[in-house]
């Protein structure tokens, strides 16, 4: 029977290069000379420093364009409150969100099975795995997930016959 998994990855290595381009930008950019400004990677937790809330969100938006610019989708990204560190200085906590929340998984059961589309859905940790007796029925499938869910980057993998 053909299947296919609907996930939510992001490329970590993708992340990195932009994080590294982001602290290269910021070392040459006129406006931070002297600044403290910078953004460090844990995994999949992303942490911007700066002097204060202004110089914070320039980085913050440097951060977004490196993102796009390396496909990395900006939708995944979680953005803590910012915290005020020592003095004037502030950091951010942004989570880069991989896989599916259980909640986002069993709202694309529900709009699968309101659809009365022929395939069974089933909840395999954090990947969504759909079964169906065509092709088409799958590709049908793919194209009703797209249009509901817009609000979080979903890629569809392991299409098999």
């Amino acid at each position: 029977m053909p299947t296919f998994d609907i996930v939510s990855e992001v490329d970590k290595q993708e992340v990195k290069n932009a994080v590294d381009q982001v602290n290269k930008e910021v070392l040459t950019r006129f406006d931070f000379k002297g600044s403290d400004a910078r953004v460090e990677q844990a995994e999949y937790q992303l942490i911007m420093f700066a002097d204060d809330e202004f110089k914070l969100e320039q980085v913050s938006d440097i951060l977004m364009a490196k993102l796009t610019k390396r496909n990395v989708d900006v939708r995944c990204l979680d953005k803590g409150k910012v915290e005020k560190i020592s003095g004037n200085k502030v950091k951010q906590v942004v989570t880069v969100k991989t896989g599916l929340e259980t909640e986002l998984a069993k709202k694309i059961i529900k709009y699968i099975k309101e659809s009365k589309l022929k395939v069974q859905a089933s909840i395999q940790g954090d990947v969504v795995r759909i079964t169906g007796a065509k092709k088409d029925v799958l590709q049908e499938t793919i194209q009703l997930i797209k249009k509901s869910i817009d609000n979080f980057p979903l890629q569809f993998q392991n299409f098999r016959d």
